[in-house]
């Protein structure tokens, strides 16, 4: 099984990107928080693997962070989540929001991700809790707590990968993130400090 990538981004998009490991392409299809945290095409780039095997079929599923992968690996034991849906979840919300409302089995806030349905959400909220009291302890004793939503180092990174400098881009990610950080995506996140800059 491939459980780590390590080479050059070939080429990017939402819904895959292709990692070139010493001239062989690997597809990897990722949630939105890591496409949007990737390098430009051409440079270097390092993702956790989780390798799924069917029959006739081999799909590699990347992640930047451990939390994501942690996050994936236990939404796909869940009964009618697969691996689209779990990567559209990871899309739709933080790992932190997401545990937030796993753990307050918020049924009505993981039902607002697009494509889950009420049942599936009350099926989340149910059944993640216990899977992922583990990871929601670890992430709650994370020293500094503005970094606490996971997302912050994910749009940090995004800003640097667009050409801005990591002081400029920590500033306005800074007052980004106190006017509606808690409540803002990473992609809103990043649109906000994009226009501070």
């Amino acid at each position: 099984m491939i459980a780590h990538l390590k080479g050059k981004l070939d080429y990017k998009s939402p819904e895959h990107s292709i990692v070139d490991v010493n001239g062989v392409g690997y597809k990897v299809f990722t949630p939105l928080s890591t496409y949007y945290a990737l390098p430009q095409v051409g440079e270097s780039i390092s993702l956790r693997i989780h390798t799924r095997v069917r029959e006739d079929d081999l799909k590699l599923f990347g992640f930047l962070t451990e939390e994501e992968q942690t996050i994936f690996e236990k939404l796909i034991t869940i009964n009618k989540v697969g691996p689209k849906l779990a990567l559209g979840i990871l899309s739709g919300m933080s790992p932190a929001d997401l545990l937030t409302a796993v753990m307050n089995k918020d049924a009505a806030r993981l039902s607002a991700i697009p494509g889950v349905g009420k049942k599936t959400a009350e099926r989340l909220a149910l059944e993640m809790k216990d899977k992922l009291a583990d990871l929601a302890l670890d992430m709650e004793h994370q020293p500094d707590a503005n970094h606490q939503d996971g997302f912050y180092e994910d749009a940090l990174s995004a800003l640097v990968n667009l050409g801005y400098k990591k002081p400029q881009a920590e500033k306005a990610l800074k007052y980004a993130y106190d006017q509606n950080g808690k409540e803002s995506s990473l992609e809103d996140l990043i649109k906000e400090s994009l226009n501070n800059l």
